[in-house]
């Protein structure tokens, strides 16, 4: 976990190993952002340099300058916010922040000192540096793995994240600001969570080590969350025919682990459903190969809900938090699950499987059939439901849809806060007859057309009757495939985490 402190001295007098200021974007070319507090000799020189370098100022340009007059850290990064006309936004300074921490490496402590000193922004500049600072170790045998895992050669590393970020702000004592910090901290190390879960190899992460992660993440908690596993025998028995038939084709069976965080006198409650599918081959509908590249990702959403609750367990949000994660690995076998199956769910729909490849809201509607047996203030599933949804928003916005307008607009709202990329969906009437059946009660797929559309629709049908319920569908924005920008890395972004958080947050007033 990265440590998050606070410091009011002079950004030009903090003791780090590096020192992050920001620029901006001024008639082509860069300008240092306004309100540094340098020393005339240290800003002449960082302007003279960025001249030399033609810096455009620009977000995600990101400059290294060493041995700058005047600051004591050895290292001085320059961090682009881009245009900025009345003060950068929030987004803007999160961006900027992750891009600087990103780019470094090697360095143990890192000063950020970016415009803005209201709670918002002290806590958008935290929680960008925090984000940066992750980095996926991988599966390294010799001495790259012993030093990854913290060996004793760890403090060597060249490619060593920053473990300490300050924040440089003249209010760093103000109460505000400091839980502002606070929870930025809470958040990046959730985010980090679900990022190191989607990145983890699948044939290290299956239903079961999932599980024992969730359970060991839980026991070193300084919150209590309670966690609860339904294994394959117990799922059978309780009538979870979506999620055993997706399952019943791998050697690993399914689980839903269902964890939870119950505040005395709490004043709502929240359910997170995530899809968790830890491979998705595709099953008898097999994949193209270059498809299955990424399908360690496939519970993201998962990983998104765990992460949420342990944030809002440690952050005491007087809020109930209850994630159901319904993790289950899509595999090819005799034992496989068929095109043509009927299968019943946890609440007696019987559902006739038209693709096995589109797994996901099978799992999902036995996990939001439970999820409304206790009856909480609102139901919200999040998932890499669909290529549909690429193809309609792209690889950095998420899909959201619901039974209730207020509520989607309530999510959207939420995701906005959190500075996440969602865009409101319908869920059209005329639609719902592409999921008429001749030898169920539901077929589980519809035309291709509108598909993220008709995959909501299916959802819905396992809502009760009075619950708000939302659907996001984030199958672009939970992995990366393409270069890093800003605090997201290459791989899994962790994307849902803040969204959700937030969402909880709402619900605590």
């Amino acid at each position: 976990m990265t440590t998050v402190n606070l410091s009011d001295r002079s950004a030009h007098d903090v003791r780090a190993d590096a020192l992050v200021l920001a620029t901006v974007s001024s008639g082509g070319s860069a300008a240092l952002a306004d309100g540094h507090g340098l020393p005339p000799e240290t800003a002449n020189h960082l302007t003279s340099a960025l001249a030399t370098l033609s810096a455009k100022g620009k977000a995600d340009e990101v400059l290294k300058l060493a041995a700058v007059p005047g600051v004591k850290a050895p290292l001085v990064v320059l961090t682009g916010l881009g245009e900025v006309t009345d003060g950068p936004s929030t987004e803007a300074l999160r961006r900027a922040a992750g891009a600087a921490t990103r780019a470094l490496s090697g360095v143990g402590t890192v000063a950020v000192a970016l415009p803005g000193t209201g709670a918002d922004e002290v806590a958008a500049v935290a929680e960008g540096a925090a984000l940066g600072c992750y980095r996926y170790a991988g599966v390294r045998g010799g001495s790259a793995g012993r030093t990854a895992k913290g060996g004793k050669d760890a403090g060597k590393d060249k490619a060593a994240a920053p473990g300490t970020v300050t924040v440089v702000t003249g209010t760093a004592k103000d109460k505000a600001v400091k839980a502002a910090a606070k929870r930025a901290a809470v958040l990046a190390d959730a985010t980090a969570y679900a990022r190191e879960l989607v990145n983890t190899p699948p044939n290290l992460l299956f239903p079961q080590s999932f599980a024992d992660s969730v359970k060991e993440r839980a026991g070193a908690a300084s919150a209590k969350v309670a966690v609860k596993v339904l294994d394959e025998k117990a799922l059978l028995k309780g009538g979870f025919g979506g999620i055993v038939g997706v399952g019943q084709g791998s050697a690993n069976p399914p689980r839903i682990v269902e964890l939870s965080w119950k505040p005395a006198r709490a004043k709502a409650s929240l359910a997170l459903v995530g899809k968790g599918i830890t491979f998705d081959s595709g099953g008898l509908c097999i994949k193209p190969p270059a498809s299955m590249l990424t399908m360690k990702s496939d519970m993201a959403g998962a990983a998104a809900v765990a992460a949420t609750v342990f944030a809002a367990a440690e952050l005491g949000l007087p809020v109930a938090v209850t994630g159901y994660l319904c993790l289950a690995e899509n595999m090819p076998s005799g034992t496989a699950q068929r095109p043509g199956d009927v299968v019943t769910m946890r609440d007696g729909t019987t559902v006739e499987i038209i693709d096995t490849d589109a797994e996901g809201r099978m799992v999902l509607g036995d996990g939001i059939c439970l999820a409304g047996e206790s009856t909480p203030d609102a139901i919200v599933d999040i998932a890499t439901l669909t290529g549909a949804q690429m193809v309609a928003l792209g690889a950095r916005v998420a899909g959201i849809m619901a039974n209730d307008d207020a509520f989607r607009d309530t999510v959207r709202d939420a995701a906005q806060r959190a500075g996440e990329a969602a865009w409101p969906m319908p869920l059209p009437d005329d639609l719902r007859p592409q999921l008429d059946s001749t030898v169920a009660d539901l077929a589980h797929k519809g035309e291709r057309w509108g598909g993220m559309l008709t995959a909501g629709l299916f959802l819905k049908q396992f809502v009760g009757e009075g619950l708000p319920w939302a659907h996001i569908d984030i199958a672009g924005p939970s992995f990366n495939e393409g270069g890093a920008w800003g605090h997201t890395p290459k791989g899994g972004t962790g994307f849902g985490v803040a969204t959700l958080l937030s969402l909880a947050e709402g619900y605590a007033g």
